[in-house]
């Protein structure tokens, strides 16, 4: 599962805005802005909306591991 940092992150990498995000995932922008700084979760369904259209646009997200935290990459 995501977290609000990797949403925030590739948001930022794309260089959206959370209003631009969520109209792409059709997703209410306050939704984005609450999960990204934390103040509140999204539904399981949300989440992967907004997901898909990140991989879409050429993020991959990393998971965690023993050594390292989540984290993301730009495909080429």
């Amino acid at each position: 599962m995501l977290t609000p940092m990797q949403v925030r992150l590739a948001r930022t990498a794309l260089g959206l805005g959370v209003r631009e995000l969520g109209a792409a995932a059709e997703v209410s922008p306050s939704t984005i802005q609450r999960f990204e700084s934390g103040i509140g979760g999204m539904q399981t369904r949300t989440l992967e909306k907004v997901q898909v259209y990140l991989e879409r646009e050429g993020i991959k997200f990393l998971p965690a591991n023993e050594t390292e935290g989540p984290g993301l990459r730009l495909k080429k």
